[in-house]
């Protein structure tokens, strides 16, 4: 299966194309892409400024559309919230317009999405077929999907993945938080409450394929079997890193720390994985502490 693949630099990019065989790259710094990802073919394409080339697309069964601005890192002030909208939003109508003018077109467009999508919503169980939030990322996540979706009028197969906080050595969300808890600084976000659903980067990247290469069609949350609230986890991570958590981080310390961006750190999602069930995936990591463990080394 030839592939496709924007955002192929980042955290779950880089994982997937070690999978794939001689992997097309579009990417908005193709010299670096080169460097990071060795001899695969790159493309240079700005997903804000138009379509991709039309050349990239040559022999393509498959798109993972990966690319879009980090949402994590920085304050949500108005200008990264524009570009958090513009790069997913408008980056996917670029890539569906490509689309457009190819006489011969890829089978099936697998689009990254998150799980931001359901908004906070307390302890209820959250599957694929449930409604949409209403915060800022909902929003974002509502319209980066439903651009996806447009590439059904193609003739086009589309799997949107939801993605929960991504697991693994080396980058994602958990590299952001390893060094608090090695210095046994670490701790309950606010009351440490709410659900985090959470997945191994193997399992993230073999959802995907599955996706690829199945039958599937519409959204698909990559979460693990078994989501936790944030107490469990931060206990279990200082367990694997021999440390304490004893720490707790207010949620007015955080609101003052991260501004609006807070509220995806205490936003409440319980999020379980009914398609990929289904549909009989095989995930290689259903315990918390076995990910973790893999992903720090403990």
């Amino acid at each position: 299966m030839r592939a496709l693949v924007t955002g192929a630099t980042g955290f779950i990019g880089r994982r997937l194309v070690r999978e794939l065989d001689r992997p097309l790259i579009l990417s908005r710094r193709p010299e670096v892409a080169r460097k990071i990802l060795g001899a695969a073919e790159v493309h240079a394409w700005n997903p804000e400024e138009g379509p991709p080339p039309a050349e990239a697309f040559e022999g393509v069964e498959a798109i993972f559309h990966l690319a879009g601005d980090s949402v994590a890192s920085g304050r949500w002030t108005a200008a990264k919230k524009a570009r958090i909208r513009r790069s997913r939003v408008q980056g996917t109508a670029n890539l569906v317009e490509g689309l457009r003018n190819l006489k011969s077109r890829p089978r099936v467009l697998v689009s990254a999405s998150a799980v931001g999508y359901y908004g906070s919503r307390g302890d209820e169980v959250l599957e694929e077929a449930s409604a949409p939030g209403t915060d800022f990322l909902a929003g974002v996540s509502v319209a980066w999907e439903a651009e996806a979706g447009r590439a059904r009028e193609l003739g086009l197969r589309v799997v949107t993945v939801r993605n929960g906080m991504v697991l693994g050595a080396g980058g994602g969300a958990l590299a952001r938080m390893l060094l608090p808890f090695k210095l046994g600084l670490g701790g309950r976000l606010g009351d440490g409450r709410h659900w985090m659903p959470w997945v191994h980067l193997d399992d993230v990247v073999g959802l995907m394929l599955d996706a690829a290469k199945s039958e599937i069609s519409g959204a698909m949350n990559a979460v693990a079997p078994e989501p936790v609230i944030n107490q469990e986890f931060t206990r279990t991570l200082a367990r694997v890193l021999h440390r304490p958590a004893i720490f707790p981080v207010p949620r007015l310390a955080l609101a003052l720390l991260f501004g609006e961006l807070s509220t995806l750190l205490v936003a409440s999602q319980r999020v379980v994985p009914r398609v990929a069930e289904r549909t009989g995936y095989k995930f290689r990591f259903t315990s918390l502490e076995e990910a973790l463990r893999q992903s720090v080394g403990g």
